[in-house]
């Protein structure tokens, strides 16, 4: 970039052009929301039929659209708040030489060298030092060169001159290297002919976001950072301290840190998750459909010291070493993220509230935190922890729980709201036999409950406090007795299910209010008595023990997974508890001390 054209350059107009990208991108984030949570929500609830159908089904697409819209628009605004911060600290230096030359009474040329008139002490000769011209430089060791020689020139002007031509230098190199990053950066950010969002635009969606981060990197820096390891409060008070503008910046550009803050308002989290799961997704289907087909998972039989034995081909080991590990994971991954968008889907069947993505990543087993209706307005919140072997791959499941229990609350709430949540925020045991039996997978989670639940607290608007239930199911019961544990279980009541044990041994030291504490084992639940040889407390007492203290709820389930079916009382106490209605719970009578006399 040359001397007139920085001269001449207006920062502020970029940052005007942003704030209308910005504006672009909030209308589409309105136009999708209106779409998935009015418009298709009235059709499904008043037409039936193909038309119907594909009505909803083009309404879905055009959906997909606002969002890259929204995305891409706020990648573009960002991109060129960040040129604009970049090249108007390099003007800021332009000027500042530029005013300090002009106050020497030294001429600026149009390259940026700078002429000297003659100054300083006659010498032996009875002239004056001659005047000069120098040209700036950049590079350290030149410039220190250069500043010497100055030094040794009788002129005074000589070293002023040499000083304000390498800032000059400095600025002209600072924009150039501003403009040569940011211009391919924002070519790229344009999307392709088509009405059609596809795995690979948000694929590249997610490359555009790594780009934008990484090269904005100076201006994200200046902006106010968020606490390092910040409780939900700290994480509120950064983010409230954002102007709307900061705020958009770091959504566009680290969704992943955002989304996963405890204490920002949920429609916030929704907003940057619902960003990481759609690059995430298209990222991921791109990466899978470029993976060569698996060769038929046949058998043949070898010799091997004289006995026949059956092995898989040849072919199928090759493609099984190469893509195997990989691939198991995209597909679980895959499959877990339809399992989310078909709830994303379902808003509106049946009265089902929006859903709210609070949290999400597919690394390693993957994490996810699913809202039914938004907590921060919702006057009961309950709060669902899943037990062993439960992951992204298969969190269909325990979606489906947490809107049964939406249905039967809602049915008990009297018209107040109601708002329950799967929590799937942290590493639960893989395998019943070879990981369940050990207790750190609860008390590695247990703070990142704890501090979810605060942050349900911190990020609730309503006109009063929230009624909140935790309820969790198998080796999730024994996460929350980790945390109650360990540290502040911030809820009112909480409901167990197929208790293992729980690791403290009674219900007071669960830290909710006495007699505030829930208990439901099923007939044919293996999972209670076996379990309470690992995690149970003090003479390895579970929650089921009357000895425990908890309520015992009548269950009317059988087995290790049925206490959310439709229409039973193992749910309909769940509910009870939920909305506050605990004296109306059915409970099982107490056990017969003469029983073994009959």
């Amino acid at each position: 970039m040359d001397l007139a054209t920085l001269r001449a350059l207006k920062p502020t107009e970029y940052s005007e052009a942003a704030d209308g990208y910005r504006s672009t991108s909030d209308m589409a984030s309105v136009a999708k929301d209106r779409i998935d949570n009015q418009i298709v929500v009235a059709m499904r609830n008043s037409l039936k039929g193909e038309a119907a159908t594909a009505a909803v089904k083009q309404l879905t697409e055009l959906s997909k659209n606002f969002h890259y819209v929204q995305v891409e628009c706020g990648l573009v605004s960002t991109a060129l708040e960040a040129f604009s911060y970049e090249v108007g600290a390099a003007k800021s230096k332009l000027d500042a030489a530029l005013e300090g030359a002009q106050a020497a009474k030294l001429t600026v040329n149009a390259d940026g060298s700078i002429t000297y008139p003659p100054s300083g002490e006659k010498g032996e000769d009875g002239k004056i030092p001659e005047g000069g011209t120098v040209s700036g430089l950049t590079d350290d060791t030149a410039s220190a060169v250069g500043r010497q020689a100055a030094n040794f020139d009788p002129n005074p002007n000589h070293r002023l001159a040499q000083d304000y031509a390498d800032q000059i230098a400095a600025a002209l190199k600072e924009a150039t290297e501003a403009d040569e990053k940011w211009a391919p950066k924002l070519r790229a950010l344009k999307a392709d002919d088509d009405l059609t969002v596809s795995d690979k635009d948000w694929a590249d969606a997610s490359s555009d976001t790594k780009g934008v981060s990484e090269a904005g990197k100076k201006y994200l820096d200046s902006l106010p950072q968020p606490p390092t390891n910040g409780s939900p409060k700290d994480n509120a008070e950064w983010w409230k301290g954002l102007s709307a503008e900061e705020q958009a910046a770091w959504v566009s550009t680290h969704p992943d840190s955002v989304g996963a803050l405890d204490g920002l308002p949920t429609t916030v989290r929704d907003e940057a998750n619902r960003i990481v799961f759609d690059e995430a997704r298209g990222t991921m289907q791109t990466e899978l459909n470029s993976m060569p087909a698996a060769p038929p998972n046949e058998w043949t039989w070898i010799s091997a010291g004289g006995y026949a034995s059956k092995v898989h081909t040849d072919e199928w080991m090759e493609w099984h070493n190469k893509y195997g590990d990989r691939y198991d994971h995209l597909t679980a991954s895959l499959k877990g993220m339809e399992s989310i968008q078909t709830r994303f889907d379902a808003t509106g069947t049946n009265g089902l509230p929006e859903a709210y993505l609070l949290g999400f990543s597919p690394e390693g087993d993957g994490r996810a935190i699913i809202a039914n209706g938004n907590p921060d307005t919702a006057d009961h919140q309950a709060v669902y922890v899943p037990g062993t072997t439960s992951e992204l791959g298969n969190i269909d499941g325990n979606i489906d729980r947490m809107v049964n229990v939406w249905h039967a609350a809602d049915d008990q709430a009297d018209g107040k709201s109601v708002s329950t949540i799967t929590w799937l925020g942290y590493d639960a045991p893989d395998n019943v036999v070879k990981d369940a039996p050990f207790e750190h997978y609860a008390y590695d989670g247990a703070p990142a409950f704890n501090h979810f639940l605060d942050g349900l607290e911190v990020s609730h608007s309503g006109d009063s406090e929230p009624h909140r239930t935790v309820i969790a199911h198998s080796y999730g019961t024994t996460l929350v007795g980790a945390a109650a544990q360990t540290g502040h279980l911030n809820a009112d009541d909480v409901v167990f299910a197929g208790s293992p044990g729980v690791k403290v041994s009674s219900a007071d030291e669960l830290d909710v209010p006495k007699g505030h504490v829930w208990n439901e084992e099923a007939d044919g639940d293996p999972v209670p008595d076996i379990g309470r040889w690992g995690h149970g407390g003090d003479g390895f007492i579970i929650p089921s023990d009357p000895e425990f203290g908890a309520n015992q709820l009548t269950t009317d389930t059988e087995g290790h997974s049925g206490y959310w079916n439709e229409k039973s009382q193992s749910l309909k106490n769940q509910a009870l508890v939920v909305v506050g209605k605990g004296d109306d719970v059915a409970l099982k009578p107490p056990p017969d001390p003469w029983a073994h006399v009959k």
